[in-house]
């Protein structure tokens, strides 16, 4: 679906994506790449599982939106340097598009990894009247697009079934983008009247509220 901020345009992708055409930029948050193998690495029982789904997800929002400039909002990579960094860096090497990271909390390896790639590496980006960072940060004087909390949302149908969704979170001055990582979790967000939610599904993005 589309969004109109600020009179910038913007495509809620039911990957997690968001996509600000006046840009040609392709935003993501929270993908967490990494992050079965640091687990395993400690021993923890998990299931069996990769992060084969997002790099598809990846492939085709870059095939679809054809952007100039990929920006990860923090938490790129949920560990220190295992067997999944050299995957990701042979996939960076194959993308015809420019790479900025927006370091999270979870970001654990040396920017010069990042740099060596060819990435761009900032604490925050200021575009226009936009402030891209991880962690929401309240001002007044920017809209805040942000990551790190992954926002859920509960749906309850009439025989009381339940079903949390990913969902785009939608504040008076903030946009919270969804855990792009298929393995993030989600965390329930209750809105107040006057802010938004924009769930995920397998085809589409629907505003519930």
């Amino acid at each position: 679906m589309e969004l109109q901020l600020l009179q910038n345009n913007f495509i809620l992708h039911q990957y997690g994506s968001l996509f600000w055409k006046e840009q040609n930029m392709l935003i993501v948050a929270d993908l967490h790449l990494g992050k079965i193998e640091g687990f395993r690495k400690h021993a923890n029982a998990i299931p069996n599982l990769s992060n084969a789904v997002d790099y598809i997800h990846l492939e085709q929002n870059i095939t679809q939106f054809l952007p100039q400039k990929v920006v990860f909002i923090g938490d790129l990579f949920h560990s220190t340097l295992n067997k999944s960094w050299s995957i990701f860096q042979a996939w960076v090497q194959h993308q015809p598009v420019e790479f900025v990271l927006i370091s999270g909390n979870k970001d654990f390896n040396p920017v010069t990894h990042f740099q060596d790639l060819g990435f761009q590496i900032a604490q925050q980006l200021d575009i226009s009247d936009f402030r891209l960072t991880h962690k929401p940060e309240d001002t007044d004087e920017l809209f805040n697009i942000c990551g790190y909390i992954h926002p859920g949302y509960k749906l309850r149908s009439k025989t009381k079934q339940q079903l949390n969704l990913p969902c785009f979170y939608q504040k008076s001055n903030q946009l919270i983008l969804p855990a792009y990582g298929s393995i993030s979790g989600n965390s329930n967000i209750t809105p107040k009247n006057d802010e938004h939610i924009y769930v995920l599904s397998d085809q589409s993005v629907e505003q519930v509220v």
